[in-house]
């Protein structure tokens, strides 16, 4: 797989960006776990890429660099809440486990 900046055709950035996307939720699935989605459920999912979007619109507006997380970070963030939202709403994030070892390889 070519890295970020190698990529020929957009579905292979496409791809490289669902590598990173899924880095993504195995660093913060390691941190959260899943406790904090499964208590407040599909809303609380919605509530969070709300928030994002917000941060992500302020940041674009003022145009101001910001002090944590990148600007690509934040969709990246949001495009992993939405990847959560999916799975919640198909009843795999709550019944299924990550691999022990895909999340040791992170």
């Amino acid at each position: 797989m070519p890295s970020k900046n190698d990529a020929k055709t957009l579905d292979q950035a496409f791809e490289q960006v669902n590598v990173e996307l899924l880095k993504m939720f195995l660093k913060k699935h390691r941190d959260y776990g899943k406790g904090n989605i499964l208590a407040i459920e599909e809303l609380g999912v919605a509530i969070r890429i709300m928030e994002k979007v917000q941060r992500l619109k302020n940041l674009l507006i003022t145009k101001e660099g910001p002090t944590n997380e990148s600007i690509e970070e934040t969709w990246i963030d949001i495009a992993v809440y939405a990847v959560i939202g999916v799975l919640f709403r198909r009843g795999q994030f709550q019944k299924l486990g990550v691999d022990k070892k895909t999340l040791k390889s992170v």
